[in-house]
């Protein structure tokens, strides 16, 4: 059984209710008089997925607010607009990985090309903001902006350090801290603001938010090199053929002495190369998987993830009170190591 089916049913009811509602928010914002704008919109929303972060600004507010009833539209805005927000990472991340599938599904750039991805991206975002601007706080607005700025920072921080065989483990979790967890970390802080939560508490939510975050994007890492495609629903292998160093990679390299690490740095630089071959490419994805399998940095890449949750669960614990909502959040959390997809 996974560890949210254990979870309380009224809570797990009332938060699939919210979730409908905040997909309806979503549609509703994204409507055009232009037919081929809707058509492209009505796409993207099968990117929907896990909404792991509408999750996470719904059940914290619900943690912070245990009592109450109904979930207050400022809650489901924000989780919408942070959907928003990361949607248009997704569309546009396919166009820099030339990602053929998502969701179990072709991607945007792949059925309509790259020019249009890219502007369905900037399209998401800007009605992201549009719709933020609703709840009438700039505080609020410019916490989602500067979450946004750094995701694009780290995104960029990633691309400066393709193919760097010697990428270090504190550079690639400031990687990772900035384009994945520091907007997990904003939906729990924003959460916590609209309730009216105080300074200590807002920050022992973003604490859980990003450190789950950054432990959700370890496990991404280790799925890219270890999942079956059409259990994960996306195109995996991009981080190799990217020249993307990721936890195992970089621990593999670090501890993989003799011939083996010869041979896999070997294998790292060749992937992507111009000119090769599809066939040359897989076979060498392939002995990667096998130099990795037969080492302990994926244990080690999950050794860390694991780590990371019980710090976030620790930041839970110490700081809200022992609620249904915050057993959820605890076993969300759980989730994220024991994730296959």
């Amino acid at each position: 059984m996974s560890v949210l089916a254990s979870q309380d049913s009224s809570l797990s009811r009332r938060l699939e209710a919210d979730l409908a509602q905040v997909r309806r928010l979503f549609a509703q914002e994204l409507e055009s008089d232009l037919d081929c704008v809707n058509d492209l919109a009505g796409h993207a929303q099968r990117y929907h997925g896990k909404m792991l972060r509408p999750m996470l600004v719904l059940m914290t507010a619900m943690a912070v607010q245990p009592q109450g009833d109904t979930t207050e539209q400022k809650h489901l805005i924000a989780a919408a607009v942070v959907e928003m927000v990361h949607m248009a990472t997704l569309v546009h991340d396919d166009v820099l990985d030339d990602a053929a599938m998502r969701r179990r599904g072709a991607t945007i750039n792949q059925l309509h090309g790259n020019e249009a991805a890219v502007m369905l991206g900037d399209y998401l975002i800007s009605h992201a903001y549009h719709l933020c601007s609703s709840l009438g706080s700039p505080e609020i607005s410019r916490m989602i902006a500067h979450a946004t700025n750094t995701v694009c920072e780290g995104e960029l921080l990633q691309l400066a350090n393709r193919h760097n065989l010697e990428l270090d483990e504190p550079t690639y979790f400031t990687i990772i801290t900035r384009k994945t967890a520091s907007l997990c970390g904003a939906c729990c802080r924003v959460a916590a603001e609209l309730s009216g939560c105080k300074q200590n508490v807002s920050d022992a939510l973003y604490g859980y938010g990003e450190t789950l975050g950054i432990a959700f994007q370890v496990i991404d890492d280790v799925l890219d090199l270890t999942g079956d495609p059409q259990t994960v629903g996306k195109t995996l292998g991009q981080d190799l053929v990217k020249g993307k160093l990721t936890l195992p990679l970089i621990h593999a390299l670090a501890t993989c002495g003799g011939a083996g690490g010869v041979e896999l740095a070997g294998l790292l630089k060749s992937q992507g190369e111009a000119g090769l071959s599809e066939a040359k490419a897989g076979a060498g994805a392939g002995r990667v998987r096998e130099i990795l399998a037969g080492g302990r940095s994926l244990d080690y890449a999950r050794e860390k993830a694991a780590s990371l949750i019980g710090r976030a669960k620790s930041d839970l614990m110490d700081n809200l009170e022992d609620t249904p909502a915050r057993a959820y959040l605890l076993g969300l959390a759980e989730t994220v190591v024991e994730r296959r997809l």
